[in-house]
Protein backbone atom coordinates (compact mmCIF):
# COMPACT_ATOMS: atom_id res chain seq x y z
CA UNK A 1 0.00 0.00 0.00
CA UNK A 2 1.76 3.40 -1.30
CA UNK A 3 -0.30 5.46 0.32
CA UNK A 4 -3.60 6.10 2.47
CA UNK A 5 -5.75 9.34 1.22
CA UNK A 6 -8.51 10.54 3.02
CA UNK A 7 -11.52 11.79 0.97
CA UNK A 8 -11.16 15.79 0.32
CA UNK A 9 -14.92 15.85 0.31
CA UNK A 10 -15.76 13.82 3.76
CA UNK A 11 -15.85 16.86 5.55
CA UNK A 12 -16.18 16.53 9.45
CA UNK A 13 -16.56 12.47 10.42
CA UNK A 14 -19.71 12.07 11.37
CA UNK A 15 -19.99 10.18 15.30
CA UNK A 16 -17.44 9.62 17.86
CA UNK A 17 -17.44 5.81 17.03
CA UNK A 18 -16.67 6.35 13.43
CA UNK A 19 -13.73 9.24 14.42
CA UNK A 20 -12.45 6.99 16.73
CA UNK A 21 -11.96 4.15 14.11
CA UNK A 22 -11.17 6.66 11.20
CA UNK A 23 -7.46 7.94 13.29
CA UNK A 24 -7.34 4.09 14.73
CA UNK A 25 -6.96 2.98 11.17
CA UNK A 26 -5.20 5.62 9.98
CA UNK A 27 -2.19 5.50 12.93
CA UNK A 28 -1.83 1.63 12.81
CA UNK A 29 -1.51 2.28 8.93
CA UNK A 30 1.11 4.70 9.64
CA UNK A 31 3.01 2.09 12.05
CA UNK A 32 3.01 -0.41 9.47
CA UNK A 33 5.30 1.68 7.55
CA UNK A 34 2.47 2.87 5.05
CA UNK A 35 2.91 6.36 3.97
CA UNK A 36 -0.14 8.68 4.88
CA UNK A 37 -0.86 11.64 2.10
CA UNK A 38 -1.82 14.70 3.25
CA UNK A 39 -5.44 15.47 2.40
CA UNK A 40 -4.50 18.52 0.74
CA UNK A 41 -2.91 16.49 -1.84
CA UNK A 42 -5.02 15.82 -5.30
CA UNK A 43 -6.28 12.71 -3.69
CA UNK A 44 -8.09 11.00 -6.95
CA UNK A 45 -4.86 11.17 -8.91
CA UNK A 46 -2.56 9.69 -6.61
CA UNK A 47 -2.17 5.42 -6.16
CA UNK A 48 -3.09 4.38 -2.34
CA UNK A 49 -5.80 3.63 -0.45
CA UNK A 50 -8.91 6.53 0.72
CA UNK A 51 -10.67 6.20 3.74
CA UNK A 52 -14.04 7.14 3.08
CA UNK A 53 -16.04 7.84 6.12
CA UNK A 54 -19.53 9.07 5.61
CA UNK A 55 -22.88 9.50 7.15
CA UNK A 56 -25.14 6.19 6.64
CA UNK A 57 -28.11 8.24 6.54
CA UNK A 58 -27.10 10.01 3.63
CA UNK A 59 -23.82 8.70 1.98
CA UNK A 60 -21.50 9.99 -0.57
CA UNK A 61 -19.81 8.69 -3.35
CA UNK A 62 -16.03 8.94 -3.22
CA UNK A 63 -15.10 9.56 -6.93
CA UNK A 64 -12.08 8.66 -7.92
CA UNK A 65 -10.22 9.02 -11.40
CA UNK A 66 -7.81 6.15 -11.22
CA UNK A 67 -8.37 2.22 -10.58
CA UNK A 68 -5.25 2.46 -8.26
CA UNK A 69 -7.37 4.67 -5.88
CA UNK A 70 -8.64 1.70 -3.23
CA UNK A 71 -11.81 3.34 -1.42
CA UNK A 72 -12.59 1.77 1.75
CA UNK A 73 -16.17 3.95 2.48
CA UNK A 74 -16.83 3.38 6.94
CA UNK A 75 -20.04 4.30 8.26
CA UNK A 76 -20.98 4.02 11.52
CA UNK A 77 -24.04 2.34 13.57
CA UNK A 78 -25.74 1.95 16.98
CA UNK A 79 -26.28 -2.14 16.58
CA UNK A 80 -25.50 -4.48 13.91
CA UNK A 81 -28.07 -5.08 12.01
CA UNK A 82 -29.65 -8.60 11.67
CA UNK A 83 -29.19 -9.04 8.09
CA UNK A 84 -25.61 -7.51 7.25
CA UNK A 85 -25.54 -7.79 3.44
CA UNK A 86 -28.72 -6.33 3.01
CA UNK A 87 -27.48 -2.93 5.15
CA UNK A 88 -24.02 -3.11 4.17
CA UNK A 89 -24.24 -3.49 0.30
CA UNK A 90 -26.12 -0.63 -0.84
CA UNK A 91 -23.33 1.66 1.33
CA UNK A 92 -21.09 -0.06 -0.51
CA UNK A 93 -22.38 0.59 -3.77
CA UNK A 94 -23.68 4.21 -3.32
CA UNK A 95 -20.12 5.14 -2.09
CA UNK A 96 -18.23 3.72 -4.70
CA UNK A 97 -16.46 1.63 -2.65
CA UNK A 98 -13.97 -1.11 -3.64
CA UNK A 99 -15.16 -2.23 0.08
CA UNK A 100 -17.31 -1.19 3.26
CA UNK A 101 -16.84 -1.44 6.79
CA UNK A 102 -19.67 -1.08 8.83
CA UNK A 103 -18.41 0.57 12.66
CA UNK A 104 -21.25 -0.62 15.52
CA UNK A 105 -21.07 0.29 19.01
CA UNK A 106 -22.55 -3.42 20.11
CA UNK A 107 -22.74 -6.56 18.01
CA UNK A 108 -26.20 -8.77 18.37
CA UNK A 109 -25.39 -10.00 21.73
CA UNK A 110 -24.39 -6.05 23.15
CA UNK A 111 -20.95 -6.83 22.69
CA UNK A 112 -18.33 -4.34 21.29
CA UNK A 113 -17.27 -2.32 18.98
CA UNK A 114 -17.54 -4.91 15.86
CA UNK A 115 -16.19 -4.20 12.00
CA UNK A 116 -18.42 -5.76 9.22
CA UNK A 117 -16.66 -5.75 6.06
CA UNK A 118 -18.91 -5.88 2.61
CA UNK A 119 -17.23 -7.11 -0.59
CA UNK A 120 -18.43 -6.40 -4.24
CA UNK A 121 -18.57 -10.03 -4.39
CA UNK A 122 -21.09 -9.71 -1.89
CA UNK A 123 -19.20 -11.49 0.67
CA UNK A 124 -19.15 -10.33 4.25
CA UNK A 125 -17.32 -10.77 7.91
CA UNK A 126 -16.72 -9.20 10.85
CA UNK A 127 -14.03 -8.30 13.02
CA UNK A 128 -15.02 -7.95 17.37
CA UNK A 129 -12.83 -5.47 19.21
CA UNK A 130 -12.12 -7.57 22.19
CA UNK A 131 -10.61 -5.27 24.27
CA UNK A 132 -7.46 -4.67 23.13
CA UNK A 133 -7.46 -1.64 20.52
CA UNK A 134 -4.05 -2.40 19.03
CA UNK A 135 -4.64 -5.91 18.23
CA UNK A 136 -8.38 -5.02 16.68
CA UNK A 137 -6.77 -2.66 14.14
CA UNK A 138 -3.99 -5.15 13.30
CA UNK A 139 -6.59 -6.77 12.70
CA UNK A 140 -8.46 -4.83 10.38
CA UNK A 141 -5.61 -3.73 8.41
CA UNK A 142 -4.47 -7.46 8.09
CA UNK A 143 -7.96 -7.39 6.04
CA UNK A 144 -7.35 -4.57 4.31
CA UNK A 145 -3.93 -4.64 3.17
CA UNK A 146 -3.78 -7.25 0.59
CA UNK A 147 -7.10 -6.06 -1.27
CA UNK A 148 -5.81 -2.68 -1.60
CA UNK A 149 -2.15 -3.71 -3.36
CA UNK A 150 -3.80 -5.92 -5.56
CA UNK A 151 -4.05 -5.43 -9.30
CA UNK A 152 -7.17 -5.60 -11.38
CA UNK A 153 -7.52 -7.48 -14.84
CA UNK A 154 -10.33 -6.26 -16.36
CA UNK A 155 -9.48 -4.37 -19.35
CA UNK A 156 -11.07 -6.32 -22.90
CA UNK A 157 -9.70 -6.21 -26.84
CA UNK A 158 -12.28 -6.92 -28.65
CA UNK A 159 -11.46 -8.09 -32.46
CA UNK A 160 -14.59 -8.18 -34.94
CA UNK A 161 -13.18 -11.02 -36.55
CA UNK A 162 -14.95 -14.51 -35.43
CA UNK A 163 -15.35 -16.66 -38.36
CA UNK A 164 -19.23 -16.85 -39.62
CA UNK A 165 -19.47 -20.75 -38.80
CA UNK A 166 -18.58 -19.57 -34.85
CA UNK A 167 -21.69 -16.68 -34.83
CA UNK A 168 -24.05 -18.98 -33.69
CA UNK A 169 -22.05 -20.52 -31.50
CA UNK A 170 -20.73 -24.19 -31.52
CA UNK A 171 -21.58 -27.53 -29.70
CA UNK A 172 -18.92 -26.02 -26.88
CA UNK A 173 -20.75 -22.35 -26.24
CA UNK A 174 -24.26 -24.72 -26.15
CA UNK A 175 -22.59 -26.48 -22.99
CA UNK A 176 -22.63 -23.22 -20.92
CA UNK A 177 -26.14 -22.32 -21.87
CA UNK A 178 -27.47 -25.63 -20.51
CA UNK A 179 -24.95 -25.06 -17.61
CA UNK A 180 -26.62 -21.79 -16.88
CA UNK A 181 -29.49 -23.10 -17.05
CA UNK A 182 -28.82 -26.16 -14.77
CA UNK A 183 -27.41 -23.35 -12.14
CA UNK A 184 -30.91 -21.66 -12.23
CA UNK A 185 -32.62 -25.24 -11.40
CA UNK A 186 -29.95 -25.49 -8.75
CA UNK A 187 -31.02 -21.79 -7.21
CA UNK A 188 -27.32 -21.26 -7.61
CA UNK A 189 -27.63 -17.90 -9.66
CA UNK A 190 -28.10 -15.03 -7.76
CA UNK A 191 -29.75 -12.09 -10.43
CA UNK A 192 -27.29 -9.57 -11.60
CA UNK A 193 -27.48 -6.77 -9.24
CA UNK A 194 -28.69 -3.55 -10.70
CA UNK A 195 -26.43 -1.28 -10.03
CA UNK A 196 -28.25 1.58 -11.31
CA UNK A 197 -31.07 1.14 -8.75
CA UNK A 198 -28.65 2.20 -6.50
CA UNK A 199 -26.65 4.63 -8.12
CA UNK A 200 -27.46 8.11 -9.75
CA UNK A 201 -27.19 8.57 -13.30
CA UNK A 202 -23.55 10.43 -12.71
CA UNK A 203 -22.50 7.37 -10.59
CA UNK A 204 -23.13 5.01 -12.62
CA UNK A 205 -21.69 6.30 -15.82
CA UNK A 206 -18.17 7.28 -13.96
CA UNK A 207 -18.47 3.84 -12.69
CA UNK A 208 -19.19 2.53 -16.41
CA UNK A 209 -16.08 4.57 -17.22
CA UNK A 210 -13.97 3.83 -14.72
CA UNK A 211 -14.65 -0.02 -14.68
CA UNK A 212 -15.93 -0.98 -17.75
CA UNK A 213 -19.43 -2.54 -15.97
CA UNK A 214 -22.84 -1.34 -16.45
CA UNK A 215 -23.96 -3.93 -13.36
CA UNK A 216 -22.65 -7.09 -11.33
CA UNK A 217 -23.69 -10.58 -11.49
CA UNK A 218 -22.36 -13.96 -9.60
CA UNK A 219 -20.58 -16.62 -10.87
CA UNK A 220 -18.88 -17.62 -14.31
CA UNK A 221 -18.76 -20.58 -16.47
CA UNK A 222 -16.29 -21.68 -19.70
CA UNK A 223 -15.46 -24.30 -21.91
CA UNK A 224 -12.54 -24.87 -24.06
CA UNK A 225 -13.45 -24.84 -27.79
CA UNK A 226 -9.46 -26.04 -28.28
CA UNK A 227 -5.92 -25.91 -27.62
CA UNK A 228 -5.61 -21.89 -27.21
CA UNK A 229 -9.28 -21.03 -26.82
CA UNK A 230 -12.67 -20.96 -24.74
CA UNK A 231 -15.92 -19.77 -24.39
CA UNK A 232 -16.72 -18.10 -21.27
CA UNK A 233 -19.98 -16.44 -19.77
CA UNK A 234 -20.45 -12.75 -20.24
CA UNK A 235 -20.07 -9.64 -17.24
CA UNK A 236 -23.05 -8.55 -15.73
CA UNK A 237 -25.89 -11.12 -17.44
CA UNK A 238 -28.11 -13.33 -16.42
CA UNK A 239 -26.38 -16.78 -16.54
CA UNK A 240 -29.70 -18.07 -17.18
CA UNK A 241 -30.16 -16.67 -20.37
CA UNK A 242 -26.61 -17.13 -21.95
CA UNK A 243 -27.66 -17.18 -25.57
CA UNK A 244 -26.31 -14.61 -28.12
CA UNK A 245 -22.53 -15.14 -28.82
CA UNK A 246 -20.61 -11.41 -28.22
CA UNK A 247 -23.56 -10.43 -25.72
CA UNK A 248 -23.84 -13.43 -23.42
CA UNK A 249 -21.21 -15.62 -24.79
CA UNK A 250 -18.01 -15.09 -25.83
CA UNK A 251 -14.75 -16.46 -27.15
CA UNK A 252 -11.39 -15.78 -25.10
CA UNK A 253 -9.03 -16.20 -27.37
CA UNK A 254 -5.74 -15.10 -25.34
CA UNK A 255 -4.10 -12.16 -22.64
CA UNK A 256 -1.87 -9.06 -23.46
CA UNK A 257 0.15 -9.95 -19.97
CA UNK A 258 1.97 -6.35 -21.22
CA UNK A 259 -1.29 -4.13 -20.94
CA UNK A 260 -2.90 -6.50 -19.14
CA UNK A 261 -5.99 -7.10 -21.46
CA UNK A 262 -8.12 -10.03 -22.51
CA UNK A 263 -8.62 -10.79 -26.19
CA UNK A 264 -11.85 -11.92 -27.29
CA UNK A 265 -13.00 -12.96 -30.88
CA UNK A 266 -16.76 -11.11 -31.16
CA UNK A 267 -18.92 -11.13 -34.69
CA UNK A 268 -18.92 -8.27 -36.71
CA UNK A 269 -21.73 -5.63 -36.45
CA UNK A 270 -22.33 -6.20 -33.05
CA UNK A 271 -21.45 -4.60 -29.62
CA UNK A 272 -20.19 -6.83 -27.31
CA UNK A 273 -20.21 -7.32 -23.43
CA UNK A 274 -17.40 -7.63 -21.40
CA UNK A 275 -16.02 -10.87 -20.80
CA UNK A 276 -16.49 -11.74 -16.73
CA UNK A 277 -13.70 -10.28 -14.66
CA UNK A 278 -12.41 -13.73 -13.74
CA UNK A 279 -11.18 -14.77 -17.28
CA UNK A 280 -7.47 -13.75 -16.29
CA UNK A 281 -8.10 -17.36 -13.65
CA UNK A 282 -9.40 -18.96 -16.40
CA UNK A 283 -6.50 -18.50 -19.01
CA UNK A 284 -4.20 -19.26 -16.15
CA UNK A 285 -6.04 -22.56 -15.61
CA UNK A 286 -6.67 -23.75 -19.17
CA UNK A 287 -2.75 -23.04 -20.35
CA UNK A 288 -1.53 -24.43 -17.62
CA UNK A 289 -3.13 -28.04 -17.64
CA UNK A 290 -4.54 -28.92 -21.31
CA UNK A 291 -6.56 -31.70 -19.80
CA UNK A 292 -9.13 -29.06 -18.27
CA UNK A 293 -11.97 -28.68 -20.49
CA UNK A 294 -14.00 -26.47 -18.45
CA UNK A 295 -14.64 -24.25 -15.05
CA UNK A 296 -16.86 -23.20 -13.14
CA UNK A 297 -17.47 -20.68 -10.21
CA UNK A 298 -20.06 -20.44 -8.36
CA UNK A 299 -20.45 -18.19 -5.01
CA UNK A 300 -21.42 -21.92 -2.95
CA UNK A 301 -19.32 -24.40 -1.01
CA UNK A 302 -18.57 -27.80 -0.20
CA UNK A 303 -16.93 -29.67 2.62
CA UNK A 304 -13.40 -30.43 3.46
CA UNK A 305 -11.78 -28.23 -0.05
CA UNK A 306 -8.67 -26.48 0.04
CA UNK A 307 -9.30 -22.42 0.24
CA UNK A 308 -7.31 -19.33 -0.66
CA UNK A 309 -6.22 -17.54 2.41
CA UNK A 310 -7.05 -14.18 1.59
CA UNK A 311 -10.19 -12.92 0.13
CA UNK A 312 -8.88 -10.92 -3.15
CA UNK A 313 -11.52 -9.11 -5.05
CA UNK A 314 -12.72 -10.59 -8.03
CA UNK A 315 -10.32 -9.84 -11.67
CA UNK A 316 -7.49 -9.63 -9.32
CA UNK A 317 -4.08 -11.21 -10.97
CA UNK A 318 -3.54 -11.72 -7.08
CA UNK A 319 -6.66 -14.27 -7.26
CA UNK A 320 -6.29 -15.98 -10.47
CA UNK A 321 -3.03 -16.91 -9.00
CA UNK A 322 -4.12 -17.89 -5.55
CA UNK A 323 -6.92 -20.45 -7.25
CA UNK A 324 -4.36 -21.94 -10.04
CA UNK A 325 -2.26 -22.17 -7.00
CA UNK A 326 -4.84 -24.90 -5.60
CA UNK A 327 -5.48 -26.31 -9.09
CA UNK A 328 -2.27 -27.21 -9.53
CA UNK A 329 -1.87 -28.92 -6.01
CA UNK A 330 -4.88 -30.75 -6.47
CA UNK A 331 -4.46 -35.00 -6.67
CA UNK A 332 -5.96 -34.27 -10.51
CA UNK A 333 -6.20 -30.30 -11.47
CA UNK A 334 -8.21 -31.35 -14.36
CA UNK A 335 -10.65 -32.68 -11.78
CA UNK A 336 -10.06 -30.18 -8.93
CA UNK A 337 -12.58 -28.13 -6.38
CA UNK A 338 -10.86 -25.39 -4.27
CA UNK A 339 -12.47 -22.54 -2.46
CA UNK A 340 -12.14 -18.57 -2.51
CA UNK A 341 -12.19 -17.17 0.80
CA UNK A 342 -15.24 -15.77 2.09
CA UNK A 343 -16.56 -16.22 -2.05
CA UNK A 344 -17.07 -19.14 -3.70
CA UNK A 345 -16.10 -22.52 -5.52
CA UNK A 346 -14.22 -22.74 -8.73
CA UNK A 347 -14.32 -26.47 -9.98
CA UNK A 348 -12.28 -27.71 -13.24
CA UNK A 349 -13.33 -30.82 -15.36
CA UNK A 350 -13.60 -32.78 -18.43
CA UNK A 351 -16.62 -30.47 -19.42
CA UNK A 352 -19.75 -28.52 -17.80
CA UNK A 353 -21.67 -31.63 -18.01
CA UNK A 354 -19.09 -33.55 -16.10
CA UNK A 355 -18.62 -30.83 -13.08
CA UNK A 356 -22.46 -31.34 -12.41
CA UNK A 357 -22.56 -35.35 -12.72
CA UNK A 358 -19.72 -34.91 -10.35
CA UNK A 359 -20.64 -32.39 -7.92
CA UNK A 360 -24.76 -33.41 -7.75
CA UNK A 361 -25.62 -33.22 -4.18
CA UNK A 362 -22.35 -32.25 -3.09
CA UNK A 363 -22.83 -28.60 -3.28
CA UNK A 364 -23.73 -26.08 -0.57
CA UNK A 365 -25.03 -22.78 -0.83
CA UNK A 366 -24.03 -21.45 2.05
CA UNK A 367 -20.25 -19.71 1.75
CA UNK A 368 -18.69 -19.71 5.21
CA UNK A 369 -17.35 -16.45 6.33
CA UNK A 370 -13.94 -16.11 8.31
Amino acid sequence: MASTLISPKAGPIPGTLLAWFTDGLRATMRGAGHQLADDAMPARDAAGVALHPVDVAAPHSYRRRSRAVFVVGIGEVERAPDDLLRTGYPLLLRTLGNIFVLVAHQDAGGAGPIASFFTLEQGTYSIQHRGDDAAFFAAVVARLAPLATSRLVIDNDFHHDLPESLWHGDEHSAALTRAGQKLDELDLLPAPFPLEDFLSPRDFRHVRQLFNIGGLSYGNLSQRRNASTFWMSASGVDKSKLRQIGRDILLVTGFDAGRGAIQLSVPPAIRPRRVSVDAIEHIMIYREHPAVGAILHIHAWMDGIPSTAVNYPCGTEELAVAVAELVRQAPDPAHAVVGLKNHGLTITGESLDEIFLRTEGKILRQVPMT
